[in-house]
C-alpha cells in the first residue's frame, strides 16, 4: 500500500512537472512570436526573396493545400479545341500579363511578383483538377485573384484546357488561338450565359 501511494505521488509529480514545462515552452514561444510580430521583424517586401525555410515551408503548404481540395470532376471534352480557343481568349485577357505566353517577353507586372508567377508555357506539374481550382479559388500571399468570384465554372474550364494545351504551341500558333478568340472580354462571358451555344 506504501509502494503504490508512493508510486502514485511520484507519478503526479511528474505529471506537474511535465505540464509546467509544457506552459512555460508555450509562453516562451508565444513571446517569441509576438516581439516577431510586433517589432516587424519579417520583411514582407516582394522585392526581398524568402530564406530558403521559409520558401520551403510556403511552397509545401500550398501544394498540399490545393492537393487536399482539387475534387471537383475533369469535364470530359477538356481537350476539345473550341474549349482550347475560348480558353485563349481567356488566357490572353486574365493571364499573360502574370503567367507569359510563347513569343512574350517578361512584362513589368510578371517581372514585379514574388514569389514569381510561374510561366505555364513550361508546363505544370498540377493535374487538371488542381488548376481548376487554382483558377477559380486563387492563392493566398501569391498575387494569384480567385476568378470563380466573377467568371462561372465553363470559362474556367475553359481557360485550363488552354493551359494544358500552352507547352505545346509556338508563338504563332498562340496568336492564331488569339485571333479565332471572342474579341473582347464581354463577348467572351456572353457566350457562357444560360441560353447561350457555346459549343457550337
Amino acid at each position: 500500500m506504501v509502494g503504490s501511494s508512493e508510486s502514485r505521488t511520484k507519478n503526479r509529480q511528474w505529471t506537474v512537472l511535465v505540464t509546467a514545462i509544457i506552459v512555460i515552452v508555450a509562453v516562451a514561444c508565444l513571446s517569441a512570436v509576438s516581439t516577431f510580430v510586433y517589432m516587424g521583424a519579417f520583411d514582407v517586401s516582394a522585392d526581398t526573396p524568402h530564406s530558403q525555410p521559409v520558401y520551403w515551408l510556403m511552397q509545401t503548404v500550398r501544394e498540399y493545400s490545393i492537393a487536399a481540395r482539387a475534387r471537383d470532376a475533369v469535364p470530359n471534352d477538356l481537350s476539345d479545341a473550341k474549349r482550347v480557343t475560348s480558353g485563349a481568349g481567356q488566357y490572353a485577357e486574365m493571364c499573360a500579363a502574370c503567367h507569359l505566353a510563347p513569343g512574350m517577353q517578361r512584362t513589368e507586372i510578371s517581372q514585379g511578383l514574388y514569389p514569381r508567377a510561374p510561366e505555364l508555357r513550361r508546363g505544370s506539374s498540377l493535374t487538371p483538377a488542381e488548376e481548376f481550382w487554382v483558377v477559380k479559388h486563387g492563392i493566398k500571399m501569391t498575387g494569384m485573384p480567385a476568378w470563380g468570384l466573377t467568371h462561372d465554372d465553363e470559362i474556367l474550364w475553359d481557360v485550363v484546357a488552354f493551359v494544358r494545351k500552352l507547352p505545346e504551341l509556338t508563338a504563332e500558333q498562340y496568336q492564331a488561338l488569339i485571333k479565332d478568340a471572342p474579341k473582347t472580354h464581354d463577348e467572351m462571358m456572353h457566350k457562357h450565359e444560360p441560353g447561350h451555344e457555346s459549343r457550337q
